[in-house]
C-alpha cells in the first residue's frame, strides 16, 4: 500500500509518499509545494492554486492508496489560523479528487506515534523519521512532518486492520 502524508501551509505544504508492506516501511519520495506570495488582489487564491496545482502533479506522479493530513494548529492569530485552514482544505480536496479517504491527525497524536512523546520538538520528528526510514533525504522541515503523518496513518490503517481481522475471527 501507498501512503502519502499532508502538512498543510500555505507558503510551504510538505509531502511525504511512503509504501508499506506488512510491517515493512520504505521511503518513496517527499518534498514540498512552494507558494509565492502575489501581490495585490487575488493573491491568496493565487497561492491556493498553486498549491492545488503542485499538490495534483504529485498524486498523478506517486498514485498513493491512501492519504492523511494534518489537523490545523490554532494560534492566537485568527487571520493565519483561517488562511492555514484554506491551505489545509486544498490537502483535503487534492486526495478526495483521487478517490482516496484522507485519514486526519492532531499534531501531537503523529509526534506521539513517530517520537513516543506529543510534545515532541521538530528535530526529534525529523530523527525519528530517518530512523524510520532509513537513508531518506529529506526535502525540509515540512516533508519530515508529512513523511510523519505518513508513517502514523500507515500504523493507524495496519492496526485497524489487525481490529477488523480479529473482528472477523471472532465471529465466524
Amino acid at each position: 500500500m501507498r501512503v502519502l502524508g499532508i502538512d498543510p501551509g500555505l507558503r510551504n505544504l510538505g509531502w511525504g509518499i511512503i509504501d508499506v508492506a506488512g510491517a515493512r516501511l520504505s521511503h518513496v519520495a517527499n518534498g514540498i509545494c512552494h507558494s509565492a506570495p502575489g501581490e495585490g488582489e487575488g493573491d491568496l487564491a493565487q497561492r491556493l492554486v498553486s498549491l492545488h496545482t503542485q499538490l495534483t502533479e504529485v498524486l498523478r506522479a506517486h498514485a498513493p492508496d491512501a492519504a492523511a493530513v494534518e489537523h490545523t494548529f490554532v494560534n492566537k492569530d485568527a487571520v493565519a489560523t483561517l488562511k492555514l485552514g484554506q491551505a489545509r482544505g486544498i490537502a483535503l480536496l487534492v486526495p478526495a479528487q483521487f478517490g482516496l479517504t484522507v485519514g486526519e491527525y492532531a499534531p501531537n497524536a503523529v509526534k506521539k506515534s513517530i517520537v513516543g512523546v506529543g510534545h515532541a520538538a521538530k528535530d526529534q520528528v525529523d530523527h525519528m523519521v530517518r530512523l524510520h526510514l532509513p537513508g531518506v533525504k529529506i526535502a525540509g522541515p515540512d516533508a519530515a512532518d508529512a513523511l510523519a503523518i505518513a508513517i502514523c496513518h500507515a500504523h493507524h490503517l495496519q492496526s485497524a486492520g489487525r481490529l477488523q481481522a480479529a473482528l472477523k475471527r471472532a465471529a465466524g
